[in-house]
């Protein structure tokens, strides 16, 4: 749910305008200054009542964010309506705000649409840390996402891959000379094994009392991962103007309503099912097995927590692969010196999990496509509930605060040519092995995604295969197609791709 990120409008705004506005207000951070920085963050220049919500239209708040960190430094504050919201934009800034100022900004502030998505935070991923949190977690990483979890489902996440390799074969076969929708692949056989590890079953089809009818698994998903998604970045203007919720704004409670009303319904069939399964003594290896196992939770959690295993593995995880298989499409100097280093360690060995710690230059390749289109933006709202100090400024209780991954990651005073996709910037001898996280996509400290584990198997064993068994070529015209959807780093159009199968004439000739 990481990824589901919703309470600032989205935005698009000229840095040209906000620097000349800053330069009248007196506001922008002098080169070389010698005086000691003011005691808070300086403020973007807005106007009143609305704050800076009019600068923030196009939606794509974290370009306009980085924009911004040029003229006012890493740190600064933005008023959206009655909310004051400190935005960080460096590395540096945000593992302090995540490691080292965490007691004080602990808690998730999230939007009216993700408040009744989340149930009001029922989710390892939404929830604040205390007692609840640190109980769910240590669930999802007993049972599925860590070190012990991700080995019982190995042999799913290798089927996964051969299945994905099989139906690239088989398109190859039927039309060689046809594009193949990359995405359209990857998406089922992701959403085959988030069913398996969350239910243990591959479903197909349920029915669900309240549609009074049987649903298929591409209205599964549907409803569970796209409209959840879409309905996440749904804006409701009266979460800027809390003085103001009294006044009714029906097509958006309807919007969100309906749609967790949907995925309720869908989840509560899909989980009935298979307590008729475990009733039977039929017991399998998935979340589910093992939350009904614990017995600690409610009806309401069960059902959400089964849920975020669903979505979360269904997620930014495709985004990431897709990502990372365009660039090296992209790039055919890149992709054959990963073709290489595939060779040189795994021979003719199919790649597997066991290879990856030597695979440096396939890290590096993840590694710098989590900095270059991270899968979240915009790290989910944190609410400031005790007064503490960023970068040597005050920040005062009550604070929203945002870290904008993005501008962290195109920082120019972090990242050489930041624009660029060059997996090399980690091969160079600078970076150690803990830096490989330095692009934070995983987040930081006691919040660290609890996937990550999950994520990076099955990205990099994918990427690695997908290599080794074909050349990648992008489709004509592609080359520069990179828009995304809103807010997110889900790419707006799928990725199309020609393939040759390593080996054959075409490649040898």
């Amino acid at each position: 749910m990481e990824s589901l990120v919703a309470s600032i409008p989205a935005g698009g705004a000229a840095a040209a305008a906000a620097a000349a506005l800053a330069d009248r207000a007196g506001l922008v951070r002098p080169k070389n200054r010698l005086n000691a920085p003011p005691a808070e963050p300086y403020a973007v220049p807005g106007l009143p009542l609305i704050g800076n919500l009019h600068q923030l239209k196009e939606k794509k708040p974290h370009q306009t964010f980085a924009k911004w960190a040029e003229v006012y430094g890493p740190i600064y504050t933005i008023r959206t309506g009655a909310s004051s919201v400190v935005v960080l934009n460096s590395t540096e800034v945000a593992k302090e705000a995540m490691i080292a100022k965490f007691p004080s900004i602990s808690t998730r502030k999230l939007s009216k649409a993700l408040s009744v998505l989340t149930q009001d935070k029922t989710m390892v991923a939404t929830s604040d840390y205390g007692d609840f949190h640190k109980m769910v977690k240590r669930y999802v990483m007993t049972s599925m996402l860590g070190t012990s979890g991700q080995k019982q489902f190995r042999d799913t996440r290798n089927m996964m891959v051969d299945n994905m390799l099989s139906t690239f074969h088989a398109l190859v076969t039927d039309d060689p000379n046809a594009p193949l929708n990359f995405r359209e692949v990857f998406k089922n056989e992701l959403f085959r094994l988030s069913l398996i590890q969350a239910l243990g079953e591959d479903v197909s089809s349920v029915y669900v009392e309240e549609f009074g009818k049987v649903i298929s698994r591409e209205e599964i998903y549907q409803a569970t991962v796209v409209d959840m998604m879409m309905c996440a970045i749904e804006v409701d203007w009266r979460d800027f103007f809390p003085y103001l919720r009294w006044i009714p704004n029906r097509s958006f409670e309807t919007r969100v309503l309906t749609t967790e009303g949907r995925r309720t319904a869908v989840m509560r069939a899909l989980i009935n099912e298979q307590k008729k399964r475990i009733e039977r003594g039929e017991a399998r290896i998935s979340y589910l097995d093992f939350l009904l196992a614990e017995n600690t939770l409610t009806d309401e959690q069960l059902l959400m927590l089964v849920w975020e295993a669903v979505i979360e593995a269904a997620d930014t995880t495709l985004v990431t692969t897709e990502w990372a298989m365009y660039e090296l499409a992209k790039h055919p100097e890149k992709q054959d010196r990963l073709f290489k280093e595939i060779q040189e360690v795994c021979g003719n060995e199919t790649v597997t999990e066991d290879h990856l710690p030597r695979l440096v230059y396939l890290n590096a390749v993840f590694h710098e496509t989590l900095r270059r289109h991270a899968p979240v933006p915009l790290v989910p709202p944190r609410f400031v509930h005790e007064k503490t100090t960023l970068a040597g400024y005050d920040i005062p209780a009550g604070t929203e605060m945002v870290i904008n991954l993005y501008g962290c990651n195109m920082n120019k005073n972090d990242w050489e040519e930041p624009e660029e996709w060059k997996p090399e910037r980690y091969l160079d001898g600078r970076f150690e092995t803990a830096d490989m996280y330095k692009t934070m996509a995983f987040g930081a400290g006691r919040r660290a995604c609890a996937g990550s584990l999950q994520a990076m198997n099955i990205s990099c064993v994918s990427i690695a295969r997908f290599v080794q068994e074909f050349a990648w070529r992008l489709k004509e015209g592609d080359e520069d197609k990179v828009d995304t959807i809103q807010l997110t780093s889900y790419k707006l159009l799928p990725l199309h791709v020609y393939l040759t199968p390593r080996g054959s004439k075409e490649m040898n000739s």
